[in-house]
């Protein structure tokens, strides 16, 4: 395109196509980048950063130290070791001198650098027949721009196929100067200074173009601050028109079966508990429908909060339902409740799919009648014929294992019941905040006093011999145990251990003198949970599993749990693993046995040095991001490209703060000032037309 063709003056939506070094070829490209106008380029943001400017010079490189170089590459090649690991090595030099630069495993890096390049490395300087710099992060400068690079801080943008994070960075360069007078701020300025964070425009020459590390960050909180806080908008205007929309029960605490209960209690409440029991009487006796998350670490008490919810609807002439995922953890449910309950004079119902189906009908013909009772089953629950005649509060526990649509259906028995979803995977509070905004929440932080401490140790597989027979003795004094492997069956392309093979080589050799059993996720559900109910009586000594048993098994005579390989899990799935032992009076262990690198024992002792499940949650989230840990719940959360609410977690604090004194202050953002927030929202989040009116 001539530059008679291109438009006089520049706008934040003119087409990238119009905008200089920027053709049909590269447009396309960043089309694929979701960049389509010149204020799509403005907010494409680098993802890190490289510091040109504390550049060190190579004569100046000492083993043990950690640098930063540029060089020119004199030489290049790759070196194949004795076992058979491919090496790419290159030789940079500057003026000051030369430095061997090793890549192990990475040949293919061959290809991409060149005789002549210009490489910013950074890395560890070791001395291996000479000095050697290993690689930690760089970037390649190409032949052009090494010369100009010292002394910057180099942005580095997420880049695709046929446009390199250079080009990129040149196309922002040349159009930063006019685009950054276009940007109107949007966001209200007391939120600005409530977060500590600058304007739009100064941030986004910050990020673009910082002079420093620090500059670069500072430009990105306001970014980050931003998207927490268009988050905490969405989630709390959700909640507060559902609340308006939300009729329900109001419940009178009569204090009847709640107090008698709290009287017959063989144990004291937690002052976690006893909050968590208040807030959702509050919700329960208000004229609005509760929907509202209980969140507790392993034995942390939950079914106990949700017991005295189902006390106060049944003293009030109501049903209640609790569901649990499977028929074992639906049975321990109903078995601790009618021992809690007996001096009430209730006894809770049992229904699940494997009862006979006249017992079945007994049960619908008593939830039918409209009877007060109490009912603790499984999915059965939901089917069409389960019909309550007046359920008041619903439970289900461990949420996160039934699908969106059986949430729904239990909470639509009834006319309009209250909600208590529960949960055992710890969350930060600020992050559980921002996944379920939708919801209230209660967290159950604290830890019922006289539960044993349960010993924690990673072996390496030198003390494989010695580690099993410390299990054997533990059998022979009449306790069980857990040996969890990571995946079912053994593949030629990988050196995972197997529960089927090791099953067959521990009861054929340490353990054939003991009981032993099988339990997987493709053994079918009615096989397990009879599994699990001979192991419950004692009928089995030492049970060999994947992590099917992670949730809801409750055998306090087992005391030892074995996790071989546990890099290969993640933290707060260990920690699920080692509550199930524990849970009796006898002295329990969790031993992780393996040979582990020292990144992964670096994490793995995290795990050894605590149980709290929340300190352990936030590393495990820290480490390996959020993924996918919170299932369907995260659906509705806007995808986060900047922030990052558990490593911003002070920031996302303060957004949530600021969100809720302007929605105080103009709940639908209908004043004059906040149009330029409705539009961005509007643009951003389709979610918004919903909620506020926008556009």
């Amino acid at each position: 395109m001539t530059d008679r063709a291109r438009p006089q003056r520049l706008y934040l939506d003119t087409p990238v196509t119009y905008l200089k070094g920027v053709g049909p070829s590269r447009a396309e490209a960043l089309r694929r980048l979701g960049i389509v106008t010149a204020g799509d380029l403005l907010f494409h943001v680098p993802h890190r950063y490289e510091d040109a400017s504390t550049v060190a010079a190579i004569r100046a490189l000492e083993p043990g130290m950690q640098g930063t170089v540029i060089g020119t590459v004199i030489s290049k090649g790759v070196i194949p070791t004795r076992k058979g690991l491919r090496i790419f090595q290159a030789v940079l030099r500057d003026e000051t001198g030369m430095i061997e630069v090793s890549w192990p495993g990475q040949p293919f890096l061959d290809r991409t650098i060149q005789k002549g390049d210009v490489l910013l490395v950074t890395g560890n300087v070791r001395f291996f027949h000479g000095r050697q710099l290993q690689p930690r992060e760089f970037i390649n400068l190409g032949d052009e721009e090494g010369a100009t690079a010292e002394g910057r801080v180099l942005s580095v943008y997420p880049a695709t196929e046929g446009l390199s994070f250079k080009l990129i960075r040149s196309i922002i360069d040349a159009h930063l100067d006019a685009l950054l007078p276009l940007v109107t701020e949007y966001l209200p300025a007391d939120a600005l200074r409530r977060a500590g964070v600058p304007g739009i425009a100064d941030a986004l020459r910050m990020v673009h173009r910082p002079s420093s590390i620090a500059e670069a960050n500072t430009g990105r909180s306001r970014l980050a601050f931003e998207e927490l806080f268009f988050v905490q908008l969405l989630q709390q205007r959700a909640k507060e028109l559902a609340r308006e929309r939300r009729a329900g029960i109001t419940f009178v605490n009569k204090r009847s079966l709640t107090t008698k209960l709290r009287e017959t209690l063989p144990f004291h409440l937690t002052g976690a508990q006893a909050r968590s029991i208040r807030e959702i009487v509050a919700d329960m006796c208000s004229d609005r429908r509760m929907h509202r998350l209980l969140q507790g670490d392993v034995g942390s008490g939950k079914t106990i909060v949700a017991l005295f919810a189902a006390l106060l609807a049944i003293e009030n002439g109501y049903q209640a339902a609790i569901m649990a995922p499977t028929e074992l953890l639906a049975e321990q449910h109903a078995r601790t409740m009618t021992r809690v309950l007996e001096p009430l004079g209730i006894a809770p119902i049992l229904l699940t799919g494997s009862l006979p189906a006249r017992e079945r009908k007994v049960i619908a013909k008593r939830l039918e009648s409209g009877e007060p009772v109490l009912v603790v089953g499984t999915h059965a629950l939901v089917q069409d014929a389960t019909v309550f005649a007046k359920l008041g509060f619903a439970a289900i526990d461990e949420q996160h294992r039934f699908g969106v649509e059986q949430r729904k259906a239990l909470g639509a028995k009834g006319e309009a019941p209250d909600v208590l979803l529960m949960s055992a995977t710890p969350i930060p509070r600020s992050l559980a905040l921002t996944l379920y905004g939708d919801l209230d929440l209660s967290m159950l932080d604290e830890r019922p006093p006289g539960r044993q401490a349960i010993a924690t140790a990673l072996r390496p597989e030198s003390a494989r011999a010695r580690v099993l027979r410390f299990i054997d003795r533990q059998i022979e004094q009449g306790r069980q145990g857990y040996v969890v492997y990571p995946v079912i069956e053994e593949s030629e392309k990988t050196d995972v251990k197997a529960a089927t093979t090791m099953f067959d080589a521990l009861s054929g050799g340490p353990f054939q003198e003991r009981r032993l059993a099988l339990l997987h996720g493709r053994i079918p559900a009615d096989e397990r949970d009879a599994i699990m109910r001979r192991f419950r009586e004692r009928e089995i000594d030492l049970l060999v599993a994947t992590t099917v048993i992670e949730v809801g098994i409750d055998v306090a005579n087992a005391t030892v749990m074995l996790i071989e390989q546990p890099e290969r899990f993640g933290l707060s799935q260990l920690h699920q693993l080692r509550g199930r032992v524990g849970r009796g009076a006898d002295e329990s262990y969790c031993i992780l046995l393996g040979d582990v690198s020292p990144e992964a024992a670096e994490r793995l002792q995290i795990f050894v040095r605590t149980e709290d499940g929340f300190e352990i949650a936030r590393e495990d989230l820290r480490m390996r991001g959020m993924g996918d840990l919170f299932g369907e719940r995260q659906s509705g959360v806007p995808t986060f490209r900047i922030a990052d609410p558990l490593r911003d977690e002070a920031l996302n604090e303060r957004a949530r703060a600021a969100a809720n004194a302007l929605l105080a202050r103009d709940p639908g953002l209908e004043k004059p000032e906040h149009a330029g927030l409705r539009r961005v929202l509007g643009e951003r989040y389709a979610r918004s037309l919903e909620l506020f009116r926008v556009g």
